[in-house]
């Protein structure tokens, strides 16, 4: 019998799959895309895909979200205002996943996901500060920024942790019941 190899192709189902879940009601930043981002850095070995899938994917679940299920804006909008931090934020959590995950075990996942809700936490929230709206633009208005932001982080680690634990955790056990072929 032989076997197909589903392995890209299960990996960006999981991406897609996890991407359309932030349509559904959530608390605040209790999102999918930072663990999208690790797990795509992790697992995808061609560095286009790596990067380009979850980027993707965040930016097509953006569009449906602030134009179809949160349409603040009169026009269609394409990028949001502070979305160059996002992104960028999860740009550098895939080179973490293509780098740091070379071998795939719990202790590894879980240090990257730490590590991966802390870089997100600090680079949006310097995105924020910089912008000029809320905060003086001294040290003491960026300690502002983070103190007030300290709340949110609370979603942003819950989320990396739970959708880093359904993305590798599922994937890892369709590998061992050979449903994915490496």
């Amino acid at each position: 019998m032989n076997k197909i190899n589903l392995t890209n192709t299960g990996i960006i189902a999981l991406i897609l799959f996890a991407s359309f879940s932030r349509i559904i009601p959530h608390m605040p930043n209790f999102t999918p895309i930072g663990a999208m981002a690790l797990f795509g850095g992790a697992y995808l070995k061609n560095k286009s895909h790596a990067f380009l899938i979850p980027i993707l994917s965040l930016w097509f679940s953006d569009l449906i979200i602030n134009n179809f299920i949160f349409s603040y804006y009169a026009d269609f909008i394409f990028f949001y205002t502070g979305f160059l931090w996002q992104y960028l934020s999860f740009i550098i959590i895939t080179f973490i996943g293509y780098f740091l995950l070379k071998k795939i075990n719990y202790k590894n996942v879980f240090f990257t996901t730490i590590i991966s809700s802390l870089i997100f936490f600090i680079i949006t929230n310097f995105g924020v500060w910089v912008s000029g709206y809320m905060y003086p633009m001294n040290v003491n208005g960026l300690i502002m920024c983070y103190i007030a932001a300290l709340p949110f982080y609370k979603g942003t680690l819950l989320g990396f942790i739970f959708y880093s634990s359904c993305l590798f955790g599922v994937f890892e056990s369709f590998k061992r019941i050979k449903l994915i072929v490496n």
